[in-house]
């Protein structure tokens, strides 16, 4: 494997510089769908797209065992050397590379399996709609397991190192939008001020604590509210807050103890308060068996001294919607040290490139041993089957 790997580096190189070069927002992944189509067709592949989305996923064999690789493709919004404009911060176009990596080297390996390898190019994880759209597609309904892939920063995995499980946390954005009445700075009694409304539930929030042991934050990160005039008392405001759990069942306490609060705000000051739902990610739900095939892959590759134990991140992933949409898929993320820095979402983040070509080969060998591990557990099934029907 490591020798065809070596036929196809020159390509992969420039396949990540096109990537990088030609970042798309989310939904407007348009140029980044037309050049994969086109790169896989011209590999012999079949490749499926949707009529009212970006994104593609192509097919290889047929039957089950389902085995699914994901990859994202958008990229962030952001202010790069003062100008404003997409820009690929969060190592989706690395992540898009290893998985056409998979494609281009399965090609030159041409294994005999039996089952179907779906590979998913998915838009839209950092607006957190992408693997929800792709779940009403039904594209996840038949698979048995799904392997993902993320870029980690140096502070949580040194360059040259590989972790077979990303447990990301829970996030959410809510908008909080406050009305109250406007009145003459002279007459605050005709009023309901929107600012001390506001700041109200702002402290109310500082009172809610869950299970000690599940990490979680609550954090206001936009408060807005008057306009020019100094005279005027605020009849509206508008809060927006930051919250995260490590757990799935933590954040639905979180949000039961958010609407608490916020309806005795209300009721306090005879006031409305609108809560609406912004970004909504959910937590992992790491499988074992994904896991340890995942690891297995690893030491395949780099041996037993790079694999590092699974990572616990408060950062949000869309990929873990599979898994909380359909529990019966079972999925993990390959987290892959790669000497990023500063972070993830810097607008100048770099990471060493040549990480790339090894994660290309942990998620073929990922796949292949997912298979093989599949064709095992059904023998035993039907030994076990004949054995009782034998007794």
């Amino acid at each position: 494997m490591k020798t065809k790997l070596k036929d196809i580096e020159p390509r992969l190189r420039e396949i990540f510089d096109y990537l990088h070069e030609n970042p798309e927002i989310a939904w407007q992944e348009y140029h980044t769908t037309a050049y994969i189509i086109h790169l896989l067709e011209q590999e012999g592949y079949k490749v499926h797209t949707f009529s009212n989305s970006t994104g593609l996923y192509v097919e290889i064999g047929q039957g089950k065992p389902v085995i699914g690789l994901r990859t994202d493709m958008d990229a962030l919004w952001q202010e790069v050397d003062g100008e404003m404009r997409a820009n690929h911060s969060c190592g989706h176009d690395g992540h898009m590379t290893m998985i056409i990596g998979v494609l281009l080297l399965m090609k030159k390996l041409n294994p005999q399996f039996n089952g179907t390898l779906r590979v998913l190019f998915q838009p839209a994880e950092e607006k957190g709609q992408g693997a929800l759209s792709f779940v009403e597609k039904g594209l996840v309904d038949d698979m048995d397991y799904l392997f993902g892939v993320h870029l980690r920063p140096f502070q949580e995995l040194e360059d040259g190192t590989y972790s077979p499980a990303l447990h990301h946390g829970a996030s959410m954005m809510i908008a909080a939008e406050i009305y109250g009445v406007e009145a003459h700075a002279a007459r605050p009694h005709l009023g309901k001020n929107a600012i001390e409304i506001g700041s109200s539930l702002v402290e109310a929030l500082k009172s809610i604590h869950i299970d000690t042991m599940i990490p979680y934050s609550v954090k206001v990160t936009k408060f807005h509210a008057g306009g020019e005039s100094g005279n005027i008392i605020p009849g509206k405001a508008f809060i927006n807050l930051d919250v995260r759990a490590q757990t799935n069942d933590g954040m639905e306490k979180l949000v039961q103890d958010i609407h608490r609060i916020t309806n005795a705000i209300s009721t306090l000051y005879d006031a409305r308060i609108v809560l609406k739902v912004l970004v909504d990610i959910a937590a992992a739900q790491v499988d074992e068996e994904a896991k340890e095939i995942l690891e297995h892959a690893i030491i395949q590759s780099v041996g037993h001294e790079k694999v590092r134990p699974p990572l616990f991140t408060p950062g949000g992933e869309d990929f873990h919607f599979y898994a909380k949409q359909r529990p019966n898929i079972k999925t993990t993320m390959l987290g892959v040290g790669c000497h990023l820095t500063p972070g993830l979402h810097h607008p100048n983040m770099t990471f060493n490139r040549e990480r790339l070509i090894t994660g290309v080969e942990i998620l073929t060998r990922t796949v292949l041993c997912a298979f093989e591990y599949a064709r095992l557990m059904n023998n035993v099934s039907q030994s076990q089957q004949k054995a009782v029907s034998e007794d």
